[in-house]
């Protein structure tokens, strides 16, 4: 009896000496697959902590949000692109006849290089400083499209916004216009009550890159981010503004989100329409093929535009380029409106150096964005940027713009935040203007909105407490997935 169990013993231990062993080469084998992977020195370290001290956690982790799955997600989108692209750029001539960038050529070229788009032409650029206006606006458009409607969003609600936008959008698909809505897979979810009548009325309704089962954490990746609506392939918005009642002051009063969005008329359009249709066929698998998508630019169309839009599907991160550069290049000022702060470090080194060599560079930010953990990382910031000279505001509530104007010659518009998610991880889009009445009516928002802010000044600074700059410093640690 005493040998047989000695021999269980024997056994059990040589078995688990095998298992151990298993788990310790493909422990091996995962760090150096991620080392390959040349990521940031950050992340790369992150992952590898992660898997030496919480190994079974760091495994499933890595196997469900790593960036592995990043890459495979990238290169499903990337192929949506691609195919689109093909089977449509040889239908449609895409090129504006010749126009000429009245300011700032090298951020034009490496805008449209990272970006993939063409430099284009508007008939008409008008911003819109509030959801009030915004909702209003795309409501007009609606009404008065002939041949279709294209509708993304990241945010869409169900509510009374929601609603409103809605049933423009079934009015127009009973009167035969040709309705497409596609809706973030995690950021909408709608109500099949809510959605029932658009059915009924021939809209087709598609979610971009839904929950699947099994899928942990599924809102840390891959999420698209923009806001826009085409209507006949010559009216497009785009900007900070999703759909719902938070956004819309006729509604949520003072309550409501601070917010910017952009009305492009003309063939600055079409490139946004690629993007739609490179997101439509990514969820449905659906390439639309119709020439009356992309008119032709009209003779009076004068001001250059650029659509950038920026994603994990691209080779570069064109929306953060286009940042970092425009910083780099401004000679007098920087007006810069974001809900959410978080610089990596070579926007934050390019904002300091911009300041120090006597750039005026101001920014707005949420005193208390919806996140206090975002909020939190953001302060964590300003002690550099204000010893170099950068001004700081704080909005008293909520601020969702998304808005840069640079010199008062360029502006950039769009749906990405300042920080690692928009840079990398989500779909955004924005675009580059030159449009003087566009330029003036952006810094005039500022103003008016810097006047309502909190200048945050070192005295203000060197009174948070040690505690608070504590969780501000822990904050900032979690910011390349903030």
């Amino acid at each position: 009896m005493a040998r047989t169990l000695v021999r269980y013993a024997r056994g059990a231990r040589m078995f688990w000496t095998i298992v151990s062993a298993v788990e310790v080469a493909y422990l091996i084998t995962m760090i150096v697959v991620i080392i390959l992977e040349k990521r940031s020195p950050i992340s790369t370290l992150a992952w590898v902590l992660a898997l030496i001290f919480l190994p079974y956690v760091g495994l499933v982790l890595y196997f469900f949000i790593g960036p592995h799955r990043v890459r495979r997600k990238r290169m499903r989108h990337n192929r949506s692109a691609v195919e689109v692209r093909a089977q449509l750029d040889a239908e449609i001539d895409r090129h504006p006849r010749d126009v000429e960038v009245p300011h700032r050529v090298q951020l034009a070229t490496l805008a449209m290089r990272a970006s993939g788009s063409l430099l284009s032409t508007a008939k008409h650029i008008e911003v819109l400083g509030g959801g009030k206006d915004t909702f209003d606006a795309i409501v007009e458009a609606i009404g008065k499209a002939k041949t279709h409607i294209h509708v993304l969003y990241y945010i869409f609600e169900g509510d009374q916004t929601g609603t409103r936008i809605r049933d423009a959008l079934i009015e127009r698909a009973k009167a035969g216009v040709k309705v497409r809505m596609l809706t973030d897979g995690v950021g909408t979810s709608l109500s099949r009550k809510f959605r029932k009548p658009m059915l009924e009325a021939g809209i087709d309704y598609a979610r971009f890159n839904p929950l699947a089962f099994g899928q942990l954490l599924p809102r840390v990746h891959l999420r698209n981010h923009r806001k826009v609506v085409i209507v006949d392939g010559r009216v497009g918005f785009l900007g900070g503004i999703n759909v719902g009642d938070e956004y819309n002051e006729a509604v949520s009063k003072r309550d409501a989100f601070r917010d910017t969005h952009v009305r492009i008329e003309g063939a600055a359009v079409r490139e946004l329409q690629f993007t739609f249709l490179e997101d439509w066929h990514f969820a449905t698998n659906e390439v639309i093929k119709d020439k009356g998508l992309f008119p032709p630019a009209e003779p009076n169309e004068e001001q250059a535009a650029i659509i950038v839009p920026s994603g994990p599907d691209q080779e570069w991160e064109s929306i953060e380029h286009v940042y970092f550069t425009a910083i780099t290049q401004a000679d007098e000022f920087i007006q810069l409106t974001t809900p959410y702060f978080v610089p990596d470090d070579p926007v934050r080194v390019a904002l300091c150096s911009a300041a120090l060599r006597g750039v005026r560079i101001e920014i707005i930010v949420p005193r208390r964005s919806d996140s206090l953990i975002v909020t939190a990382a953001a302060r964590s910031y300003f002690d550099e940027l204000i010893r170099a000279g950068v001004h700081i505001y704080e909005y008293p509530r909520m601020v969702h713009a998304k808005t840069c104007v640079i010199d008062g010659k360029v502006a950039i518009v769009g749906s990405a935040n300042l920080d690692n998610r928009s840079f990398r991880l989500n779909f955004e889009v924005s675009a580059l203007f030159y449009e003087d009445v566009a330029l003036a009516k952006l810094s005039r928002i500022f103003e008016v909105d810097k006047h309502k802010c909190r200048h945050i000044t070192k005295k203000m600074r060197a009174k948070v407490s040690i505690p608070m700059r504590l969780a501000e410093a822990s904050a900032r640690l979690l910011s390349p997935l903030l």
